[in-house]
């Protein structure tokens, strides 16, 4: 997820990216900037972008376990 407005639009996160699902917005934030934003489908969760954002609370990253991983999880396998 990316706070709209909080980004700076510095496009650190779209180059670090190793999948590729980043972009700029064709519009501007209300701090006057095009703001990155997820295309929708391909993250990993790696977190990358997280680490080389200067802008703290701009980018948070969200990693989805599916319930069967869970259960393996909790079982120890």
């Amino acid at each position: 997820m990316i706070a709209e407005g909080v980004c700076k639009g510095c496009a650190l996160c779209i180059a670090a990216c190793p999948v590729k699902v980043l972009d700029l917005a064709g519009h501007l934030n209300l701090h006057g900037y095009h703001p990155a934003r997820y295309r929708g489908s391909g993250c990993t969760g790696c977190g990358i972008c997280f680490y080389v954002c200067p802008e703290p609370g701009a980018i948070t990253v969200y990693k989805i376990v599916e319930p069967k991983a869970l259960a393996e999880e909790a079982r120890g396998a």
